[in-house]
């Protein structure tokens, strides 16, 4: 049986704004906004609220009651951003959690209530934890999202519980914009007369589509559950998620070890089943006092061992502070492909040997932090900084092959540096030349080697490359950059350093 919960913040702007700016806690303020040429209060703090001012009144005339009322200018964006995270803080009580523009969310809450002893415990646990976060709310749960949007504005107890099937009862005595009409729509009915739902739920479908639209009729038909109204999750169920709430709140490591154990089991035994293996996990551990800690991990190859798993976890669980208690784990695989068979590692031994190095490789990743290792593969090009790139996979194999006539450096510089070179003869090679304040002087050098730029991708002057050894016995790799010109000096660089 679907059952559909509204929560509506009525002092949505004013209660975040608070929560941002605490200094005003035992202040009056208003927020506002321009409207044709005058600023009009779109929310108003509960303390300037009984003071008479209300939304929709001009700054000057609420200066007029209270002259020391500080006015605050409204961010469009705020609403959206409070519920949202809002909306994420919810997720705890179920994996279906809409936005419900400017001051409200939706709940998709089937099947969860159980777990709180009931919808009535549900709901008033989720309303005293936003209560302590600042935020005064009205919570409906029923069997339709209209119902639901209803009961939370119009009915009369902060908490109100509709059974699933009694939806037209519940709204008979509802008036008409609690079934979200346009204003134009509810202004005909009052005229007429029509001051509740009551008065005009029996009438006849052609009677009420002639004289106020088809809308009515489908506000009608999503309230009282005749017709399908879909929900926007804020965030996409993963299609590879596992969650585990706890009885009592997790304070230790091991009680966050043995959660993360059960999810990784759960979630390798699902992926073993569908031969996939995951690329990223991320585990989040919802605490009491509304804060979401998190840990990501990154594999190589898709991996499907929860032991291997675990061991790439282990290294950053100390990250996760418990606080007051950890009530929710979540487990998630956002990125999952499509994993090697196990028969296949039985008789090519390239793959046993790729798994060991993979799981390796993230060991050390996910110990010494991410692009931490780095593999290399020739690319097609000629100018020395486009001659490599960077494998995005293990697997990934090169498209052409390494250069090997002539020598090149084991460690190429990024960006070529300048160095101060002294040559007997411009175009010979350099005698010494001096590199970060050190000077090295020169024994050895083969050379010059010229590589010109590759025009069809820039424009620019050659360079004239020679390998050159000192007197230490170590190796660079160094250019001179265009040709020699006796009116202004030449410019020489570091690009690389031999083994």
């Amino acid at each position: 049986m679907k059952r559909l919960m509204a929560i509506w913040f009525p002092q949505l702007l004013a209660e975040g704004m608070l929560r941002r700016r605490p200094h005003l806690k035992d202040e009056l303020f208003v927020v506002a906004a321009p409207d044709h040429g005058r600023m009009r209060i779109t929310a108003v703090c509960p303390a300037a609220q009984k003071q008479g001012i209300c939304i929709g009144m001009a700054v000057a005339d609420a200066r007029a009651l209270v002259a020391n009322i500080q006015v605050l200018d409204d961010e469009p964006q705020l609403p959206l951003h409070l519920l949202t995270g809002l909306g994420h803080w919810c997720i705890r009580y179920t994996p279906t959690v809409a936005t419900d523009m400017p001051d409200g969310l939706l709940l998709d809450v089937s099947g969860c209530a159980h777990l709180w002893g009931g919808e009535e415990k549900y709901a008033t646990d989720i309303q005293n934890r936003l209560k302590g976060f600042g935020y005064t709310t009205r919570i409906a749960i029923a069997g339709t999202i209209g119902t639901a949007w209803a009961l939370a504005r119009y009915g009369k107890q902060p908490v109100v519980l509709a059974p699933s099937g009694e939806e037209r009862v519940a709204l008979f005595s509802l008036p008409p914009a609690a079934l979200r009409l346009e204003n134009s729509i509810v202004e005909r009915l009052q005229k007429l007369g029509l001051y509740t739902i009551g008065h005009f739920i029996n009438m006849g479908r052609s009677i009420l589509r002639r004289r106020f639209g088809a809308g009515l009729l489908n506000q009608m038909d999503q309230a009282f559950g005749w017709k399908e109204e879909p929900l926007t999750p804020l965030q996409p169920v993963e299609p590879y998620q596992e969650r585990l709430p706890c009885l009592e709140p997790i304070l230790t490591r091991s009680g966050i070890e043995i959660a993360l154990q059960q999810l990784l089991n759960i979630l390798c035994e699902r992926l073993t089943k569908e031969g996939k293996g995951l690329r990223k996990a991320v585990f989040k551990a919802y605490r009491v006092d509304g804060e979401v800690q998190q840990l990501e991990i990154g594999t190589h190859l898709p991996s499907q061992q929860a032991t291997h798993l675990f061991k790439l976890f282990e290294l950053k669980i100390d990250q996760i502070e418990p606080a007051l208690g950890i009530e929710l784990f979540v487990l998630e695989a956002p990125t999952v492909e499509k994993a090697r068979s196990s028969q296949e590692a039985l008789w090519h031994t390239s793959t046993v040997n790729d798994t060991r190095l993979a799981q390796l490789l993230d060991q050390l990743t996910g110990k010494l932090g991410k692009g931490i290792v780095h593999r290399y593969l020739p690319a097609e090009h000629f100018w020395p900084e486009r001659s490599i790139k960077e494998a995005q996979e293990l697997s990934e194999q090169p498209t052409t092959a390494w250069r090997e006539d002539r020598p090149r450096p084991v460690r190429l510089l990024s960006v070529p540096e300048p160095v101060e070179v002294a040559a007997p003869i411009p175009d010979y090679p350099p005698m010494h030349f001096r590199h970060k304040g050190q000077l090295h002087s020169i024994k050895k050098a083969d050379g010059p080697e010229r590589i010109e730029r590759e025009w069809w991708i820039d424009q620019g002057q050659h360079r004239d490359y020679y390998v050159v050894e000192d007197d230490k016995g170590e190796r660079f790799w160094l250019f001179r950059l265009g040709h020699y010109s006796g009116d202004k000096p030449h410019q020489w660089y570091l690009h690389g350093f031999f083994a």
